[in-house]
């Protein structure tokens, strides 16, 4: 068996579509969420994101060796180590997602769920102001958090010596040849990619919700979503 690291596959393709695709949907929600002409893009975007997180649930107990949850879900103490390790410019370099990375992934995936969730209840007529406030208050933090989690990936890839983005969009890191993946699950991934393409196909070409998600009378949402960025719904009627 080698020892020497070289070239593995870590991510498949699932994970990878997903990383991205959420990173996709989360900025085209923000960014459409002060407009009542772009409702119907910003509720494909928030579905897609809904939809994106409960494919993810699924892969992280199913998926490939480091895309499961029970691979790189660790503790407190496992991650003030490697923070610890971290700031004594004494990094350990790992495969997979780190510590600290998984603690970020987790936050992301819950801070998510709030946000479609009450998105989804806002859309479907079942919101009050409270609500409303709720969903705002979590889309924010989550931009935060996004901030947050690409500034610890430059970070990681500069004290690491690995370009952790590039490993996101290829599969590979460095490695042992034992560490790497068999499979990028090639098939799980291109249905993904297929269901949200057809998502958006019959969104964009019929300008309704598919399965009537949140939709009123008129097929589009029973009511108006509000702006996710605190402070900018206000100037809703200057769009229309």
């Amino acid at each position: 068996m080698s020892t020497t690291a070289q070239r593995i596959l870590v991510w498949d393709l699932p994970t990878r579509l997903f990383h991205w695709s959420l990173a996709l949907c989360f900025t085209g929600a923000w960014l459409t969420s002060d407009s009542e002409r772009q409702q119907l893009l910003h509720l494909l975007f928030g579905y897609s994101l809904f939809g994106l997180i409960a494919f993810r649930l699924v892969w992280g107990l199913v998926g490939t060796r480091y895309a499961r949850f029970a691979q790189f879900v660790r503790g407190p103490r496992a991650v003030l180590h490697y923070l610890r390790a971290l700031w004594q410019r004494r990094p350990e370099n790992g495969v997979g997602h780190n510590p600290a990375g998984a603690v970020a992934i987790v936050l992301l995936l819950g801070l998510g769920f709030g946000t479609a969730l009450t998105g989804w209840l806002m859309a479907s007529g079942r919101a009050g102001d409270a609500l409303e406030e709720v969903h705002e208050a979590l889309a924010t933090a989550m931009l935060v958090l996004v901030g947050v989690h690409v500034l610890a990936v430059i970070a990681s890839s500069v004290l690491h010596r690995r370009n952790l983005v590039r490993a996101m969009v290829t599969g590979y890191q460095q490695g042992l040849p034992a560490q790497g993946i068999r499979s990028a699950a090639v098939a799980v991934g291109l249905v993904l990619a297929a269901a949200l393409g057809g998502f958006w196909a019959y969104g964009l070409a019929t300008q309704r919700l598919p399965f009537g998600l949140g939709a009123g009378s008129d097929g589009v949402a029973g009511v108006a979503v509000s702006s996710a960025n605190p402070g900018r719904g206000d100037r809703d009627g200057d769009d229309d």
